[in-house]
């Protein structure tokens, strides 16, 4: 293709690199309330950025969505019409969804971010089942607030649907991208596919109860059950978020299982940091992972936790939230996130990655919170 693919992206670029972690933390500012206006403006910086940068790009005007960037920016945006007085969609929130939306309508006639022949087995499949799975959250929540599926979630949700898996020991399952590449292809494949019964749980219209998808749902609960206990504590933490979207997949004795064995990995900062929630693992140049307190961990966390409701995290939610308030970057309003992966610099285009997923979440938490959302 003549540049970087999707999956070239995965490996030096998708993951975000942070260097220089304490240097970032002292910029940001503990004794103001975060900007709802500076949180927007470095979100759009960075879509900008991406929707334009020709790596990113693909067929017919389309371009990838991002673990790191799009996806999360479609999630968190919306959030902030509210606090900013915004009456519809910002214009690269819907960039995004036009983006999608086409790849959806094409999906037959559209080549998929990778293919076997260019990378070899099975890209095809994972490349497939993980731009489904995307697609479908990315509709589906921006249609949830007007509790209406509309005609192409449902497509998406059909395209994702016709991917499902039903190999021994995958049965119920998508083949999710796999680049060793933490958090988001970091073998993976189980952080995937609760992103899947997310969609499923949070689209409209009760879609969930409809009777042609019953046996899907009940494959894909089994599967995510019968796997969570060897999964890393971060996609336990989805998992729990997933678990309050889609009916039944967890017991409440098992949601409390994940929320107390989350809440022991707090910082005394109130944050968390991904280095404790990540398991066993090596970054790819062998430098040490940073253990501070991030804004991807402590925001993806925070948001879960509300989403569940459970009365012994309400006082570490309020520690959570409270580190959120107090670290969003002053100069551009972001938060601060750490790369697994490799320490690169913390202020380049691809070296912020993590930092556009850290701030998406950051912003879920904190308008999702009870009280002001931001007083700048």
């Amino acid at each position: 293709m003549g540049r970087f693919t999707f999956a070239a992206i995965s490996g030096f670029l998708l993951l975000a690199a942070f260097s220089g972690t304490q240097a970032s933390a002292q910029e940001a500012s503990s004794s103001h309330a975060w900007s709802p206006a500076k949180a927007a403006a470095y979100l759009d910086k960075r879509s900008t950025w991406w929707i334009s940068w020709p790596t990113a790009s693909y067929e017919q005007g389309t371009f990838c969505v991002s673990c790191h960037t799009a996806t999360p920016f479609s999630l968190s945006r919306a959030a902030l019409r509210g606090p900013l007085g915004e009456s519809a969609a910002s214009p690269n929130e819907q960039k995004v969804l036009d983006s999608v939306t086409k790849r959806v309508r094409m999906w037959h006639d559209i080549g998929p971010f990778y293919t076997d022949q260019a990378r070899g087995l099975p890209k095809t499949s994972e490349s497939r089942g993980t731009e489904s799975i995307l697609n479908s959250l990315i509709l589906v929540w921006h249609d949830a607030p007007t509790g209406h599926l509309s005609a192409d979630a449902r497509l998406a949700l059909g395209n994702m649907w016709a991917l499902q898996l039903k190999a021994p020991d995958m049965n119920g399952a998508w083949a999710w991208l796999q680049f060793h590449n933490a958090p988001f292809e970091g073998d993976s494949q189980f952080y995937g596919n609760c992103l899947a019964a997310i969609a499923i749980g949070s689209a409209p219209g009760n879609y969930q109860s409809e009777p042609e998808i019953q046996g899907g749902i009940k494959l894909l609960s089994a599967w995510l059950v019968k796997n969570m206990d060897a999964q890393k504590p971060l996609d336990r933490v989805v998992l729990l978020w997933a678990s309050t979207k889609l009916n039944g997949l967890l017991t409440r004795d098992q949601q409390n299982k994940i929320v107390e064995e989350t809440l022991a990995k707090q910082r005394e900062d109130g944050g968390f940091s991904m280095s404790q929630m990540i398991g066993p693992w090596k970054r790819h140049d062998d430098t040490p992972l940073d253990t501070s307190s991030d804004g991807y961990a402590t925001g993806l966390i925070a948001y879960a936790l509300e989403q569940v409701q459970a009365p012994q995290a309400q006082a570490p939610l309020k520690r959570a939230l409270a580190w959120l308030n107090g670290n969003q970057i002053a100069a551009d309003g972001r938060w601060p996130a750490v790369s697994l992966n490799n320490n690169r610099p913390v202020l380049s285009d691809t070296g912020l990655f993590m930092s556009d997923a850290a701030t998406a979440y950051a912003v879920l938490a904190l308008t999702n919170a009870p009280g002001p959302v931001g007083s700048k």
